[in-house]
């Protein structure tokens, strides 16, 4: 470093990835942002997310109407419509509960208080049930509001039934926590990287649907669907849907890549 004039080393400081501390303080910031804004503010943007994310259904819908049955790779090619909720809600700063997992949780495992776990469950339960209310309503637009055609509605029903009628809650559990673990990395990857920021989304939420996992909220979608056409009832989509991919998704966002990402660092705060 000696032989290296000012320039030079800050290139040098430019080029360098930052350091997990850095990645950690942004997300903790970011966290403690989000815990400090209103009640309303957190529904109506949770609100927004669950309509916006029945757009992975709707894609995913529309990519196995076109492709033609029997051709090799259709659920494969079918499932690069899943990212497209994802990138909306993401991209459009909405609030979505998996993201939240790491983000809030960031700010109690680094001071932990009585008044920090009050704000984070606060947050987590306005914005879930945002979510869920917007995936509600989407689903009931969607199938009685006539908003796409009763050949893409019977295609979207399709992927719905093959990604949550045949698996058991145990399974659907246990394939929540692999995704919830993904969201809360696309949280930290888009606070370590200075751009890419649609690839980030779009490459993580993919694997999400290719590791045939479950999201709660883009699965909540798909289970409403299925609950307002008549093929599934309350009681089946509640507990023996959204409730074991809610709690593989915490397990995963919270209880493994959060803590084991403030457990890198904590030394170092």
């Amino acid at each position: 470093m000696a032989d290296l004039d000012e320039d030079e080393r800050s290139e040098i400081e430019d080029r360098s990835a930052p350091r997990a501390t850095i990645v950690h303080e942004v997300v903790r910031k970011q966290g403690r942002e989000e815990l400090e804004r209103p009640a309303g503010s957190l529904f109506w943007s949770g609100l927004a997310a669950g309509v916006a994310i029945i757009a992975s259904v709707i894609a995913q819908g529309a990519l196995h109407h076109k492709l033609p049955e029997g051709m090799a790779g259709r659920t494969l090619v079918s499932q690069l419509g899943y990212p497209l909720g994802f990138l909306i809600v993401i991209l459009g700063r909405l609030q979505l509960f998996t993201e939240q997992t790491i983000v809030t949780v960031l700010p109690l495992v680094t001071r932990p208080s009585r008044r920090a776990l009050a704000a984070t469950a606060r947050l987590w339960g306005i914005v879930l049930l945002g979510n869920l209310l917007g995936t509600a309503a989407a689903a009931s637009l969607t199938v009685h509001g006539h908003v796409v055609s009763p050949a893409l509605l019977d295609a979207m029903l399709a992927v719905s039934r093959e990604s949550l009628m045949h698996k058991a809650p145990s399974a659907l559990l246990l394939q929540g926590i692999p995704a919830g673990f993904l969201i809360a990395t696309v949280a930290w990857l888009r606070a370590a990287s200075s751009g890419g920021e649609f690839w980030i989304v779009f490459t993580l939420t993919f694997a999400i649907a290719l590791g045939d996992f479950t999201h709660v909220v883009a699965g909540a979608a798909e289970a409403f669907l299925l609950l307002v056409s008549g093929e599934a009832g309350p009681a089946r989509v509640v507990g023996g849907m959204i409730l074991p991919a809610l709690v593989g998704n915490v397990i995963g966002g919270t209880g493994l890549f959060a803590l084991l990402a403030h457990a890198q660092v904590r030394q170092e705060l």
